[in-house]
């Protein structure tokens, strides 16, 4: 449950500081043409390429994209890669980067060759030398890294085992950040997860997590039994495992699972959707986000970065969009007239395992305090129902001359923001049936209502439904809208 644009607006004040393996991610894109007769295999006619910050890297720059401040810590070497990527990094204007040259080492570097028209990686060829760093180089990232943690309000350890992150660096990193009392979450290579014991949160993908495990981890169940064991050896908060297309299952030390499905999208590139997701939880749980706001937002974001192609960010702008996402029905087609018609779009929902909003009011003169609680109930779930008071309950409410608007008209205008998903008119003169039949997830009002005076409340609690609370912009009021209208006031 969250106000996007509050959310937002909070992620802007935070800093993250991200150590991890920085890389170089460069993909070369053409047509497949033939098949070579010096060996079977595709010959692909080059068209295009691009070079893009990798790694660790990209995770910064997710960061920087969400409007957070980062600090960023990384290794190179001595060599053109690793001046592109110094180059790159002093281009991003919310990263500060700290930047270790390493001449015994190359600066790694992934080079991908993708079907342009299929939009299919043919081959990659990794330039890297994957072992620890040494002990020199090893206090180098020490003495960066701890006089860097106060300065952060979390830490995020990228790890892609490429010898940035070795244990003596990510104890030092963790003990040090702990005494500070910063949070720290891991993204992990390692399948000994004991080597990140004292992190808040780990984020290992569904097949790092089986093999540390030694579990199926193929469904919520046996991911949170498996997790508590993993927890105790980590000494963490909490463990999120990413399911790819089946989504995410975060497990908290303390209280349920958390499963929070994968939203609908065309994949384009998943190269790099896992430092979006380790980014957007950083900066979420910075903004002192709960859990799971943070995995929802995660969720979205990475939903973004795969429909991209390449390396790519996700800017506020369109992680926006995808948690408030254009209407998927027509206006017209958003207004029930019936309870089958209301049935039957809540059952297609909970059949997908989508989180429903309701949220109700006479709506007679829409004006920015509605929207801003519509929008905020939008941010709440994955499909919004509103409950619109009928004419003969508006008048009953409000008295002679309301409503303004009869309620086909107010239910067009509802139905025409991208923020609600189906309107549906009750004629009395509280919502309770339409609550109970449609068994929210999440039911919210203004803030000018206690938790007590809303509507369903207790219904809403008994099956472990949450109540929102939205605060309310002051001078808003349909009321002293029309009072003024009519006295003929601006």
């Amino acid at each position: 449950m969250f106000d996007f644009d509050a959310l937002s607006h909070a992620i802007a004040h935070q800093t993250v500081l991200c150590v991890g393996d920085l890389m170089l991610d460069e993909f070369v894109y053409g047509e497949v043409s033939r098949i070579s007769p010096e060996a079977p295999a595709p010959v692909i006619a080059v068209q295009r390429s691009e070079t893009n910050v990798g790694g660790a890297g990209n995770v910064a720059r997710n960061i920087a994209a969400l409007g957070a401040r980062c600090i960023f810590v990384g290794l190179i070497g001595e060599d053109e890669a690793g001046t592109q990527l110094k180059a790159a990094l002093a281009r991003e204007s919310l990263i500060e980067s700290a930047l270790v040259c390493d001449p015994g080492r190359p600066t790694t570097r992934k080079t991908r060759f993708v079907s342009e028209h299929f939009s299919t990686h043919m081959l990659r060829a990794d330039w890297e030398l994957a072992s620890p760093a040494s002990a020199h180089i090893e206090q180098k990232l020490i003495e960066i890294i701890v006089p860097l943690l106060p300065r952060a309000d979390i830490v995020l350890l990228s790890d892609y085992a490429k010898g940035v992150l070795t244990a003596r660096v990510i104890r030092n990193v963790i003990d040090a950040a702990r005494k500070l009392g910063k949070r720290v979450i891991v993204d992990p290579k390692s399948a000994n997860f004991a080597i990140y014991r004292g992190a808040t949160l780990l984020t290992p993908n569904r097949r790092e997590f089986a093999e540390a495990t030694r579990s199926r981890a193929d469904t919520k169940e046996s991911i949170a039994d498996a997790a508590q064991d993993a927890m105790q050896l980590a000494d963490c908060d909490a463990m999120l495992v990413t399911q790819s297309e089946h989504g995410m299952t975060l497990v908290p030390r303390a209280g349920e699972a958390i499963h929070v499905p994968a939203l609908p999208v065309k994949v384009s590139d998943v190269s790099g959707a896992g430092d979006t997701v380790a980014a957007t939880l950083a900066v979420t749980l910075a903004a002192e986000a709960d859990w799971e706001t943070a995995l929802r937002m995660a969720t979205a974001a990475a939903a973004v970065a795969v429909g991209k192609k390449g390396t790519a960010i996700v800017t506020t702008s369109e992680l926006r969009q995808k948690i408030l996402p254009h209407a998927f029905l027509a206006a017209e087609e958003k207004i029930i007239a019936d309870a089958a018609g209301l049935d039957a779009h809540v059952s297609d929902w909970r059949r997908q395992g989508l989180r429903i909003g309701f949220t109700n009011g006479c709506f007679d003169i829409l004006h920015p305090g509605h929207v801003k609680v519509l929008t905020a109930a939008r941010g709440a779930c994955d499909r919004l129902v509103v409950g619109l008071n009928s004419d003969a309950s508006v008048k009953r409410l409000k008295g002679e001359g309301r409503p303004v608007q009869d309620e086909r008209a107010r239910a067009e205008v509802l139905a025409a923001l991208e923020a609600v998903d189906l309107v549906a008119i009750f004629g009395e003169d509280t919502p309770i049936k339409l609550i109970t039949k449609i068994e929210p997830s999440v039911l919210v009002k203004g803030g000018d209502y206690t938790r007590d005076q809303v509507v369903g409340h207790e219904i809403v609690e008994a099956y472990g439904g949450d109540v929102l609370l939205v605060d309310i912009l002051p001078g808003f009021s349909t009321t002293s809208l029309v009072k003024r209208a009519r006295e003929g006031k601006a």
